[in-house]
């Protein structure tokens, strides 16, 4: 499927919005309520829509350190990398787990309430991961950008 204008601007709405009401959507995109509707369900089922979600403050729900660890694995075989990711998909405080080109295989995104959490992290979940020769940590010390938002 292609994307069009309207199905642009929808986009764009509901990444801003994603609690936005289909009436509200409707009148910011110029389509009636149910031709609006009937896109935005289509756009879901074509995968356009991946989810809505919660942006939750960290600072209020006591988690505001950001840690990001780069992780060196012992190699590269299937085995391996299959092994690491099966276990850190069971680390609860893994925010985003990516594989890496460049010097590190892995980089995760840690949330933790202060530096002794982080501790507690590294020595019960991180310290214990498959596969790993070598790991290098940076506290975040401010978060200057955030968003999900992508240009369409």
């Amino acid at each position: 499927m292609q994307l069009d204008a309207t199905d642009r601007r929808i986009l764009r709405a509901l990444q801003k919005q994603g609690r936005i009401t289909n009436a509200e959507l409707a009148d910011q995109v110029n389509l009636s309520p149910s031709a609006c509707h009937r896109r935005v369900q289509r756009l879901e089922t074509e995968g356009y829509v991946a989810g809505y979600h919660a942006r939750l403050d960290l600072k209020r729900i006591g988690r505001a350190t950001i840690v990001f660890v780069e992780i060196k694995l012992s190699g590269q075989s299937d085995e391996i990398l299959d092994a690491f990711e099966r276990e850190v998909h069971r680390v609860p405080d893994v925010l985003e787990c990516h594989l890496m080109a460049g010097s590190a295989d892995y980089l995760l995104k840690i949330v933790a309430a202060d530096t002794e959490d982080f501790a507690r992290i590294h020595r019960r979940y991180l310290s214990r991961l498959p596969g790993v020769t070598q790991m290098q940590s940076s506290f975040a010390l401010r978060t200057v950008v955030e968003t999900t938002a992508v240009d369409i």
